[in-house]
C-alpha cells in the first residue's frame, strides 16, 4: 500500500505524470499514467463545487493506491487545504479529535460508520463529505438524508481521475440526478451509454459502459453498466435493478450474477450469504422475470477495497458453484 511520503515524493518528482490503479471491480486492476496538470484541474473544480477555501481540513481515510485517495492529497495541495490523515480502514472515525470541512469516503466505511453511534455523530459533524467508489444502499441513504451538513455522492472512475458529477443526497437540494462538474459535457450514445467530455481532464470523449438517461436540466441518472445486462429468454435484464430492489426489501450482503442455460440462454442466479427462507420471501417480491432461478450461498460476497461488488469474482463463484453441483448429480 502507497504511503503518503511515497505519493509526495512522486508528485514532486520531474515526472508530468504519476501511476493510478483502477478499482478493479470488473476484472484485474490495472495501472494508468496520469497528467498531473490534469489532476490539478479535476482537483480545482471539485474545490470550486464545493466552496473548500484555504486552511480547511481534508480527512485522507482511504488507501492511496487509488485515484479517491490521491485526489483528496491533490486537493488538499490544489487549495492548500490542511490535510488530516488516519490509516485506511472500515472506521475512520473512530479515533478522530478533530473538526473537518472536508472528507472522501467508500460507502463501506460509512456503513460502519453508522453502526457506532459516537462515530455517526462525527461523520454527522463533516461539513462537506463526499460518497464515492460504489453504489450507497437505499437504508444508508435514507440514514443519512437527516444530516445537518451537505451529503454528495460522486459519479467517476478512474478515467476521470475520480468524479466529474455530484448529487446531493441530503437536506432541500437532495435528487436523483447528477449534476455535472463546470466544463464537463454529457450525451448518450446509440447504445444510451453515458458519454463524457472534459477537456480540462481527458484528451478524449470518454464512452463508459453506464447505461443512463439525461433530463432537460442536463443532469443524468444511471441505469446499470452495459455489461451487467443479462439476457434471459429475449428479456434483458439490468442486473443493478434487480440489486436495488431486493435492497429496498430488505436483503443483505448480496450480489445478483448470471449463468448459461439451454432454455433462456442465461438465467439469473442469487449469490448472497442470507438466511434461506428470508432470501426466497424477498426473492417472491419481485416481477417474475426477475426472480433468480437459483441461489448460490456462500460465505462472503467478493469485494474490491473499495467496498464494490467484484463482478468478475461473483460470476466465478457461481460458475464455480453450478458445476459443482451438476458434477454431484
Amino acid at each position: 500500500m502507497r504511503s503518503l511520503a511515497d505519493f509526495l515524493k512522486n508528485w514532486n518528482n520531474d515526472s508530468d505524470t504519476i501511476a493510478v490503479h483502477s478499482s478493479g471491480s470488473t476484472g484485474t486492476p490495472k495501472i494508468m499514467y496520469v497528467e498531473k496538470k490534469r489532476m490539478l484541474a479535476s482537483a480545482k473544480t471539485t474545490c470550486d463545487f464545493l466552496h473548500l477555501h484555504k486552511g480547511d481540513t481534508a480527512l485522507l481515510c482511504m488507501s492511496l493506491d487509488h485515484i479517491g485517495a490521491q485526489m483528496v492529497v491533490v486537493r488538499s495541495i490544489e487549495r492548500g487545504l490542511h490535510l488530516v490523515e488516519v490509516p485506511p480502514c472500515g472506521h475512520p472515525l473512530a479515533n478522530l479529535d478533530k473538526s473537518i470541512d472536508f472528507a472522501a469516503m467508500v460507502p463501506l466505511q460509512i456503513y460502519n460508520t453508522l453502526q457506532v453511534p459516537q462515530e455517526k455523530e462525527r461523520l454527522k459533524q463533516i461539513k462537506q463529505l463526499i460518497i464515492g467508489g460504489g453504489a450507497m444502499a437505499p437504508e444508508i441513504e435514507e440514514e443519512l438524508r437527516s444530516f445537518p451538513n451537505a451529503v454528495w455522492s460522486t459519479y467517476g472512475m478512474t478515467e476521470t481521475l475520480s468524479h466529474i458529477a455530484l448529487r446531493r443526497v441530503n437536506g432541500d437540494e437532495a435528487s436523483e440526478w447528477y449534476t455535472p462538474l463546470n466544463n464537463v459535457r454529457i450525451r448518450l450514445n446509440e447504445n444510451d451509454c453515458l458519454c463524457i467530455l472534459a477537456k480540462n481532464i481527458c484528451d478524449n470523449e470518454l464512452i463508459t459502459n453506464d447505461i443512463a438517461t439525461i433530463n432537460n436540466q442536463g443532469q443524468f441518472k444511471i441505469i446499470g453498466r452495459r455489461d451487467n445486462i443479462i439476457n434471459s429468454g429475449g428479456l434483458k435484464i439490468q442486473i443493478e435493478e434487480i440489486e436495488q430492489k431486493l435492497h429496498e426489501l430488505g436483503e443483505k450482503n448480496f450480489a445478483i450474477g448470471s449463468y448459461p442455460d439451454k432454455k433462456f440462454g442465461q438465467i439469473v442466479v442469487l449469490l448472497t450469504d442470507g438466511k434461506k427462507n428470508d432470501t426466497k420471501e424477498r426473492i417472491s417480491q419481485l416481477p417474475p422475470y426477475w426472480q433468480p432461478k437459483r441461489i448460490v450461498y456462500t460465505t462472503q460476497i467478493p469485494l474490491t477495497e473499495n467496498g464494490k461488488i467484484a463482478r468478475q469474482k461473483v460470476q466465478e463463484e457461481i460458475k464455480n458453484s453450478m458445476e459443482h453441483e451438476a458434477n454431484r448429480q
